[in-house]
């Protein structure tokens, strides 16, 4: 089943946009990368100048770099292409069956509540004289960023704390994993999403 942590795992920022490259995206609809591509050919009128884009060596370099996920791009001698949001929405439209309907739906609730946090990150700092209204965005920040981090989370036995400090709000998380590689791809998680939606938010753990 794929669920929003799913998702939110792919994304990586380039050209200041959120987007997914589409061997991701094939993992995430459980095809080969080829068909997904084959479907943008089959409908160009669907993908528009900005709604996928193919990288440059540069930027191929730099994602292999840094994100761990990707390495099995760096002998491939395809540029990889990025989807952003909306040419993800017009894949939709293409994919049919259960298993794309779900991947569907959970990109769209992804970004929706990466982009709704991003947005009550910025209310936050804007509140300053109205405390009342602050905590409620806090509360609100808080309740989307363990969305994100929690979606299928399964609980297990031992138990650690992380703390995300968004702007002028922390998420003290606390899950119990049985293992020490579940807790470091946890604090992973965590980076990312403090990543994308705050560039000066520190993590704490």
């Amino acid at each position: 089943m794929t669920n929003i942590m799913d998702v939110e795992d792919k994304m990586i920022t380039l050209r200041n946009q959120q987007v997914i490259l589409d061997s991701d995206v094939a993992e995430l609809y459980g095809v080969q990368t080829k068909e997904i591509n084959q479907a943008v050919k089959n409908n160009p009128g669907k993908f528009p100048k900005g709604y996928i884009w193919e990288l440059s060596e540069n930027e191929k370099s730099e994602v292999v770099k840094n994100f761990d996920h990707l390495q099995r791009l760096r002998f491939s001698p395809q540029l990889p292409k990025a989807f952003t949001e909306r040419g993800l929405y017009m894949l939709a439209t293409i994919l049919k069956g259960p298993k794309a309907e779900e991947t569907t739906i959970a990109i769209v609730e992804a970004y929706a509540k990466l982009r709704e946090l991003a947005q009550v990150i910025v209310e936050v700092s804007q509140h300053e004289d109205d405390k009342a209204v602050q905590q409620s965005l806090m509360q609100r920040g808080g309740q989307l960023a363990a969305e994100l981090l929690t979606d299928n989370l399964p609980i297990q036995s031992s138990e650690t704390s992380v703390e995300l400090n968004l702007a002028l709000f922390k998420l003290k998380h606390t899950v119990k994993r049985e293992n020490d590689d579940e807790i470091a791809q946890l604090k992973h998680e965590l980076a990312e999403l403090k990543r994308m939606v705050h560039p000066d938010a520190q993590l704490s753990v």
